[in-house]
């Protein structure tokens, strides 16, 4: 397994990341939270998580290790792979996971595209006694993402998870008075994700 990667980031696209290592170019598919983060030709260190399936070898990046176990412990759940736990952690950081699953709150990981009211209560179900209570990471926003244009980040992050660029237009709106002086990137996506799921 691959722990974790350390290297210059040699791309950045909507879901995933190039680093170099060693010469080799490794592509990490990422949040839009996490690759927000990410400056092309400043070197990078992200925890990974190797998903091995017959036909393909794909490494997972994250900002955290919260957010990695985060992902794997998902996965555990019936019905969820990668894919989705990718998705849950793009619109939820790991500490909303913990506390819509201790909450039984359906309603907010419905929010997360593929995951219907049945498909919630089983993630809940299944993983009630073992996700944990919530660490408190709090911002998880560098100073280089704060100081870069978030709404392009947010917008790119929304139309990689499938939204029109019209719709993220009009979510961006809708978040932009959250903004402040120094926008926690991350979270305007949840915001606007929300948002889109009320839409």
């Amino acid at each position: 397994m691959i722990a974790f990667v350390r290297g210059e980031v040699a791309a950045v696209t909507l879901t995933s990341a190039v680093l170099e290592v060693g010469g080799v170019g490794l592509e990490l598919m990422c949040t839009p939270g996490t690759l927000a983060t990410l400056r092309v030709g400043r070197e990078a260190m992200l925890p990974t998580s190797m998903v091995v399936r017959e036909d393909s070898l794909t490494v997972f990046g994250f900002l955290d290790e919260d957010e990695k176990q985060a992902f794997e412990l998902v996965q555990t759940a019936s019905g969820v792979g990668p894919k989705l736990a990718q998705a849950m952690l793009a619109v939820l950081s790991p500490d909303d996971l913990r506390v819509a699953v201790a909450a039984e709150d359906v309603k907010t990981l419905t929010r997360v595209p593929g995951i219907g009211q049945k498909g919630a209560q089983r993630i809940i179900l299944e993983l009630r006694d073992r996700i944990g209570s919530p660490v408190g990471s709090g911002s998880r926003t560098s100073p280089a993402a704060a100081a870069a244009p978030w709404r392009d980040q947010v917008q790119q992050g929304l139309v990689g998870l499938g939204w029109s660029a019209k719709e993220a237009d009009k979510a961006i709106e809708a978040v932009s008075g959250d903004a402040g002086p120094s926008p926690d990137v991350p979270a305007l996506l949840r915001a606007a994700l929300r948002t889109l799921s009320k839409a």
